[in-house]
């Protein structure tokens, strides 16, 4: 599982940073998912090595502009790129259907593929074979969700030597006793294969909240999260901002990343207020007295998702 940050500002973009947007590569398949979509994300893809005609479903949290604006245009790039044709879900709050409707019928937008849209009510929102989506209200000015991604978790190692040491023939009763299936030998005997296998390995998860003032329910989702993706528009010296515009100071941030126990915060969602003036330095001093394990987002940084957390690109420093 890959994170690509395609915007980190909030509200408006800046010169180093684009609204919100964050991409999700999934291991071992040709496929990609998206967290909201500002203005300018189709723009983040060509400075990306990613592919529109790989995006299959895009989660929004809520219907402010800086997160929504940049999907028609996204849409309907899609559609021309090769290998555009396949469908794309749309998961969001009470609206988004009728938005993407009036801004594909009155630009008079034909695309090439079909466009689903689920409308969003708390709990299982996706669930196949590798991963399932979850969702949970938030607490803002108008209706957000945020979102823990998890896959399931991993057989456990199967123990090769026991097998040898039971005399047990190599070859295809290898597969199902791996499979924890219950097989019997050529000679007659009955092996329990969950006896030659280890504790599952749980899966990754990744948890985003944004656009959110500090709510349990966030903790509730995030809870025992590999990462955390939080917002953190405000500094806590600008507590009334955030209480005002329902948003979250990185203090916010941290309390819901330590509260919840989760292995790795990254902090996005920025206001514009802060850059080039040290901001952001006290914006991650701020957060890493509750939470040490946190990082600041940048436009294009990647990150892998593991059970020890791990940040492909070097992290910037901030003044």
């Amino acid at each position: 599982m890959r994170i690509t940050f395609l915007g980190t500002s909030s509200g408006t973009p800046t010169r180093e940073r684009n609204v919100t947007a964050i991409a999700l590569q999934l291991p071992q398949r040709a496929e990609l998912w998206l967290f909201d979509c500002g203005e300018g994300t189709q723009h983040q893809f060509l400075r990306s090595p990613l592919r529109l005609s790989q995006l299959e479903k895009i989660f929004f949290t809520h219907l402010h502009g800086d997160h929504l604006f940049g999907l028609p245009g996204l849409l309907a790039s899609r559609s021309l790129s090769s290998g555009g044709a396949t469908p794309v879900t749309l998961y969001g709050p009470p609206g988004l259907g009728a938005y993407v409707r009036a801004a594909l019928k009155y630009s008079e937008t034909h695309l090439a593929f079909a466009v689903q849209v689920q409308t969003l009510e708390s709990g299982l929102v996706y669930n196949d074979s590798a991963f399932c989506v979850y969702c949970q209200p938030l607490k803002h000015r108008i209706p957000a969700f945020g979102y823990l991604v998890r896959e399931h978790d991993h057989p456990g190692t199967f123990d090769v030597a026991k097998a040898q040491a039971l005399g047990i023939p190599a070859g295809p009763l290898y597969g199902q006793l791996k499979q924890g299936s219950v097989v019997t030998l050529p000679d007659g005997r009955t092996i329990d294969g969950k006896k030659l296998v280890g504790p599952p390995k749980p899966g990754r998860s990744f948890a985003y909240c944004s656009d959110t003032i500090y709510t349990p329910r966030a903790v509730h989702l995030a809870a025992g999260a590999s990462v955390l993706v939080h917002e953190s528009t405000y500094l806590h010296q600008d507590l009334t901002l955030a209480e005002r515009g329902m948003h979250s100071t990185a203090t916010m941030a941290a309390t819901v990343a330590r509260e919840a126990g989760v292995g790795q915060l990254i902090l996005t969602h920025f206001s514009p207020r802060y850059e080039g003036e040290g901001g952001l330095g006290a914006m991650l001093a701020e957060a890493q007295t509750l939470f040490p394990n946190t990082l600041l987002a940048y436009d294009l940084m990647g990150y892998e998702v593991s059970p020890t957390p791990t940040i492909r690109e070097p992290a910037r420093a901030y003044s």
